[in-house]
């Protein structure tokens, strides 16, 4: 449940209609993304989000080798974000081994022991953060359906209830150089991906970006298996000498509103983490010494 980021990526991601309309017609009451007075505590917080969200994607197997990394935008520095240590495996990774670094790559006091930065996690982070100050937590790795599907350049075709989510809301960013090792392709995949949530970089894995850690990690989550249902759905028509039915535009758009916004992506991502801590036995604790 981390904090919802002030300034949503677009209109039509607004965080609270669909859970206020669904709240009213169930009787019930939604929970919402708590809110911090300490900064220190917040930034604990998020923290410890930031690290589950790792071991997350490690348990799904998003890693591939030192590949991939999730940022977090510090509450107390706002220049600055928190990332993964390069070479530890994700499902490692604890609150004290993030580290945190400001937009020019340094390497700040506030980290874990180990000091090792990826030149690509900073390169396309740094230009994320940088131009989207509604954009908390950024998320990339090697998944492998979506780095399958990355090899067609092209976009999700919306075929699918849950894809509806990603409906004028992805990009596709086409250049693909190598190795993001320079300012400049960093700056090129931010602005490929606009003010939309998510982008699939040809030949290369998808990105997701969004004002919450939870909403980050779900749709992330969620883009992969599209894109693994894409391919399922394109090769079964394909043996059929058939295409698979596309949804209306009209529906995508009204289906949009139910599961793609910033209010759906966080309360969907809330299980994940819960089922985490369920398996841990681990839960978020503030010692204000």
């Amino acid at each position: 449940m981390s904090p919802v980021a002030s300034n949503p990526s677009n209109g039509k991601n607004g965080s609270g209609d669909v859970l206020e309309r669904a709240a009213s017609l169930s009787k019930m009451t939604f929970p919402k993304p708590p809110t911090f007075t300490d900064k220190l505590e917040e930034r604990a917080f998020l923290k410890f989000r930031l690290a589950q969200a790792f071991r997350i994607f490690g348990n799904l197997g998003y890693d591939e080798g030192v590949a991939g990394h999730i940022t977090v935008r510090d509450p107390i520095k706002t220049d600055c974000f928190w990332v993964n240590p390069f070479g530890m495996h994700f499902t490692l990774i604890q609150p004290s081994d993030l580290i945190l670094v400001d937009h020019q790559g340094n390497i700040l006091d506030e980290l874990g022991p180990v000091r090792l930065l990826n030149t690509a996690a900073f390169m396309i982070h740094s230009a994320i953060h940088a131009a989207r100050p509604d954009v908390l937590c950024a998320a990339h790795s090697h998944s492998i359906h979506g780095r399958a599907f990355a090899t067609l350049g092209k976009e999700l075709d919306i075929i699918t209830q849950d894809s509806c989510a990603f409906y004028q809301d992805h990009a596709v960013y086409t250049q693909f150089k190598g190795v993001v090792l320079d300012e400049e392709e960093g700056h090129h995949i931010a602005e490929a991906l606009g003010n939309k949530k998510a982008a699939i970089l040809q030949n290369h894995g998808l990105l997701v970006a969004t004002p919450t850690i939870e909403g980050t990690v779900f749709f992330f989550m969620s883009l992969e298996k599209c894109c693994r249902v894409q391919l399922l759905a394109d090769a079964a028509a394909s043996g059929r000498g058939s295409q698979t039915i596309k949804i209306t535009e009209e529906d995508a758009r009204e289906t949009y509103k139910t599961v793609g916004t910033v209010g759906a992506g966080w309360f969907s991502g809330l299980p994940e983490f819960a089922a985490l801590e369920s398996r841990e036995k681990n839960w978020f604790s503030y010692d204000k010494k």
